[in-house]
């Protein structure tokens, strides 16, 4: 449950969806849906003067192509953490969503509560980890990983405190929840996040987790479904 108030925002190009998500979000605890867009560059110009949270897009939306409007919009609003609800389950589509910059990806045939597990997790910056996020973080491991393709921070070597922080936030902690654990300041969790990426050289934590996955450090197909960028 949410704690404090979070403003949302919904992007769709069919009027009875947004209004009937628009509905039922409002009725949730501390949820406030302050914007309505039917496309990419209507949801621009409202961005000018209304400021939210979480955007969560429909992937069918006109204007722009999908992964980049999330690349748009995490350059421009990189606070805006972003959550996609589409009815396609593609994982291939999904591992590039996930590359561009997203929090989460629902799929419309989901349980509402599933939306709302994923709004509760982007909330405190998370990536909301549910089966199909990590079955295309798998699906990228088995067909697309190649460390030929990755430049040469890829093969640096993380030390065990690295790999247990990677393993921890796989398991959706948060900044503070680590440092409490390792007995260190949310700003160093900060800096040794950031460390990680120079090292490897990616630029989200989705990168983190694929190294993690290939390494094996985690390891996606023995646990349980259900990570910060």
């Amino acid at each position: 449950m949410l704690l404090n108030p979070v403003r949302i925002g919904v992007v769709a190009g069919h009027v009875l969806f947004r209004k009937t998500l628009r509905n039922y979000l409002l009725a949730q605890k501390n949820i406030g849906v302050v914007l309505q867009a039917s496309d990419i560059p209507e949801l621009l110009g409202k961005l000018t003067s209304s400021m939210i949270d979480i955007l969560i897009m429909d992937l069918m939306v006109p204007g722009i192509n999908d992964t980049d409007a999330v690349t748009l919009l995490r350059t421009r609003y990189p606070s805006i953490r972003i959550l996609i609800l589409s009815m396609c389950t593609d994982v291939d589509l999904v591992s590039d969503m996930l590359e561009s910059g997203i929090n989460g990806y629902i799929s419309c045939s989901d349980e509402p509560e599933e939306l709302l597990q994923a709004i509760y997790a982007a909330a405190e910056n998370r990536i909301y980890r549910n089966r199909l996020l990590t079955d295309a973080l798998y699906w990228n491991k088995q067909n697309t990983i190649n460390l030929s393709d990755y430049p040469e921070g890829y093969l640096i070597n993380l030390n065990e405190r690295e790999k247990k922080i990677l393993c921890m936030i796989w398991e959706e902690k948060t900044n503070k929840e680590i440092a409490e654990e390792l007995f260190l300041g949310v700003r160093s969790i900060e800096k040794i996040r950031q460390s990680m990426k120079d090292k490897i050289a990616v630029k989200s934590t989705i990168g983190l987790i694929k190294y993690a996955i290939d390494k094996r450090i985690i390891r996606v197909e023995e646990r349980s479904t259900e990570v910060q960028r």
